[in-house]
């Protein structure tokens, strides 16, 4: 990641849903971002949207003011992506490229919709809203990886991958495991609750235990080290680890729920 924005060009934005107010959010929170070279092409209105405006982005812009924009941003539904992205082919500059946020939808035919221009395929988490992301990355096009790489490493952690099947199980690593940790998260609410504790503390002191996780890894260093510093031989957080890990048990729900996440992602491709 960056401590600012370097992207020296126009910025369009085609859909502004979830993932791409995210992405609004987390420009908007970069230092460095000009508002004002961000476009949104949005039907709706979403508080986004808003914010973009209010910041000094231009929404709904005419053709005219779309011919310099030197990245555009695909974060459509997959079910009309082509619908949304066939009228701004004729006025896309010849050097613009494309960066797909799509989950599903392949990095050829997207590059074929847009008449042959170069793609990058990425899968960010929406916590780059809190520019705390992580994006999983690939383009067999130099040109688009370095500039979708310029256009996220503000808000994300972008990780470049050697091949577009990867982004599968890169969406199930990182895209959905936050909604698998916030689910054990819960599950550790629950057993304290079980324990005696009231139903408020447990979620509080679980969600805190959640925060010190991930404060104890901002720095890089290694997991088995941050599980080394909290477990201590014969302690209490060795014996809850055995526990956890009797049978397999945590690698074993780890691998079926990024399975089944892969699955489901190759299943919407097809």
């Amino acid at each position: 990641m960056t401590d600012a924005f370097t992207l020296d060009c126009d910025i369009a934005l085609i859909g502004c849903g979830r993932l791409g107010s995210a992405l609004v959010e987390g420009w908007l929170a970069t230092p460095g971002f000009k508002a004002d070279r961000l476009k949104i092409i949005e039907q709706y209105e979403t508080p986004a949207t808003d914010q973009a405006k209010a910041a000094g982005a231009t929404i709904n812009p005419s053709p005219d003011q779309l011919k310099d924009v030197g990245v555009w941003v695909l974060a459509i539904k997959p079910a009309v992506w082509r619908d949304a992205l066939a009228p701004h082919v004729d006025v896309m500059a010849r050097d613009a490229i494309l960066a797909s946020v799509m989950a599903g939808v392949r990095l050829d035919d997207v590059r074929e919709a847009a008449g042959g221009r170069g793609v990058a395929r990425l899968m960010p988490t929406t916590a780059v809203a809190q520019r705390q992301g992580v994006a999983g990355l690939y383009s067999p096009d130099q040109k688009a990886q370095d500039m979708a790489t310029a256009l996220f490493e503000g808000m994300a952690d972008v990780v470049p991958l050697e091949s577009e099947d990867l982004l599968d199980p890169a969406t199930g690593v990182a895209g959905s495991a936050p909604a698998f940790v916030y689910a054990f998260i819960q599950a550790l609410a629950k057993a304290g609750e079980a324990e005696g504790l009231t139903a408020d503390a447990a979620v509080r002191l679980a969600r805190g235990a959640l925060r010190s996780a991930a404060a104890g890894v901002s720095g890089g260093q290694s997991l088995e080290d941050a599980i080394g510093r909290i477990a201590s031989k014969g302690g209490t957080t060795r014996a809850g680890l055995d526990a956890l890990e009797a049978d397999g048990g945590a690698e074993r729900a780890a691998k079926a729920a990024v399975r089944a996440a892969v699955d489901k992602a190759r299943e919407l491709s097809r």
